[in-house]
């Protein structure tokens, strides 16, 4: 009995260290993958005739790397690709939404609002972007006008656990 004890607590031990190993294999191999997207991205981006797409999914790479800076850029530039050449109104959505994600992260939470908006108006039912304009109006005190964005949120999407959540803090807030 008390030899079974060192050999339990060992195999646990080497049960944590390989979950713990495979955990950090996985983050690797996403970060090496994203890492390898944005270059093949970039490459196509610096060649001439770089599509709305093209940029739009470079934009995305960036933010997913935090380079909201340069995403900011690439995703303007997508956005003027986009009308450009026609794009759906769904499309430019996507980007307008985007774009205000990256405005967002870097604290421009007044930048972001307005194509937060024009992502709305191409897509009215975009639980996305009402969840980001919320939160914009929210960042810049607005929070009457974050908590009717929230409530249009939820009654587009009922199961939205962020504006659930955060109806809910702004109900806490407001009653203390």
């Amino acid at each position: 009995m008390d030899a079974l004890l060192p050999q339990a607590y060992l195999i646990g031990l080497v049960a944590i260290l390989g979950v713990a190993a495979v955990a950090v294999a996985r983050q690797v191999w996403r970060v090496r993958r994203d890492e390898v997207t944005l270059a093949k991205l970039e490459q196509q981006d610096t060649a001439k005739g770089a599509t709305a797409s093209g940029l739009y999914e470079l934009g995305s790479a960036q933010l997913r790397k935090r380079l909201y800076g340069q995403a900011a850029d690439s995703l303007r530039q997508a956005l003027k690709r986009a009308q450009a050449e026609g794009e759906p109104a769904e499309a430019q959505a996507l980007i307008e939404n985007a774009l205000g994600f990256a405005l967002a992260a870097q604290n421009k939470f007044k930048a972001a609002i307005p194509h937060y908006r024009k992502a709305l108006q191409s897509k009215p039912d975009y639980p996305v972007a009402l969840n980001n304009l919320a939160f914009a109006l929210e960042k810049q005190l607005k929070t009457d006008e974050a908590r009717e964005v929230y409530e249009k949120t939820l009654s587009l999407d009922p199961d939205n656990k962020t504006a659930s959540k955060r109806l809910n803090l702004l109900g806490r807030r407001s009653a203390a």
